[in-house]
C-alpha cells in the first residue's frame, strides 16, 4: 500500500517569489497543499480503479498533483477540483493508450504471451478481510470490492461520470469540466452507470 506522506505539495514546485508576493503566495500554497492532502486517497482509489494496479495509479496521480500545481496555482481555489480530476482522467487515459500499444508490440515477441505486465492479476482481487472481529467493516470491504468490479466493466466515460459524481462529490457543471464535455453528456453518462450498476447490486442504489 503506498505511503501518501510521499505525495508531492504544491511547495515543492513553485519558485521562490519576490518579497512583495512572498505572504501571498505562501498563503495560496498553504491553502493549495491543503486541497491535495483533502482529495489524494480518494484520486488514487479512484485510480486505482481504472488502472488495476497501484504503483500505476500513484504515478498518474502524483503527476496530476504536480501539473496542477505548475500550470494552475493560480487559478481561483474554487477551479482546483474539476481541473484536478481532468488533469487525473487524462493522465489515466494516457497511460491505458501505452499499454494498449505495449500489449500489441509484445504479441510479437518471443516468450511474450505469459502476460508479461502481470495485468491478469488484480490487486483488488486480494484485499484483506476486516477479521473475524470485525463483521461489519468486512461487509463494507466486500461490497467495495464488487462495485469497483462492477465499475471496471463499465464503459469509460460513464465511469468517469459515476465516480467524479458519487466519489468526489462534483456537481454536474463540476464533473462537465472534469470530463471536457457537455453537462449533458454528463447526466446521460451518468444515468446508463446508475441503471447498469443497479441492474447488479439491486435498488440499494
Amino acid at each position: 500500500m503506498p505511503r501518501f506522506d510521499t505525495l508531492p505539495t504544491a511547495c515543492m514546485v513553485w519558485d521562490v517569489p519576490a518579497p512583495a508576493r512572498r505572504g501571498a503566495v505562501l498563503d495560496e500554497t498553504r491553502e493549495l497543499d491543503k486541497f491535495l492532502a483533502e482529495i489524494e486517497r480518494r484520486a488514487f482509489r479512484m485510480a486505482q480503479v481504472s488502472l488495476r494496479d497501484p504503483d500505476d495509479a500513484m504515478d498518474v496521480v502524483q503527476d496530476a498533483m504536480l501539473k496542477l500545481a505548475r500550470n494552475y496555482s493560480a487559478k481561483p481555489s474554487a477551479e482546483w477540483r474539476p481541473l484536478f480530476y481532468r488533469i487525473l482522467e487524462n493522465g489515466i487515459r494516457d497511460l491505458q493508450r501505452r499499454r494498449t500499444v505495449r500489449r500489441k508490440f509484445m504479441v510479437w515477441l518471443p516468450g511474450s504471451k505469459e502476460d508479461p505486465d502481470h495485468e491478469a492479476q488484480d490487486p483488488l482481487d486480494n484485499v484483506a478481510d476486516g477479521g473475524p472481529d470485525a463483521p461489519e467493516l468486512l461487509m463494507r470491504d466486500q461490497a467495495m470490492v464488487k462495485l469497483e468490479g462492477l465499475l471496471r466493466a463499465l464503459p469509460t466515460r460513464q465511469r468517469e461520470a459515476f465516480m467524479l459524481r458519487n466519489f468526489e462529490g462534483l456537481d454536474v457543471a463540476e464533473t462537465a469540466r472534469a470530463m471536457g464535455c457537455s453537462e449533458g453528456s454528463v447526466k446521460t453518462h451518468y444515468s446508463r452507470a446508475v441503471h447498469a450498476l443497479r441492474e447488479q447490486l439491486g435498488e440499494v442504489w
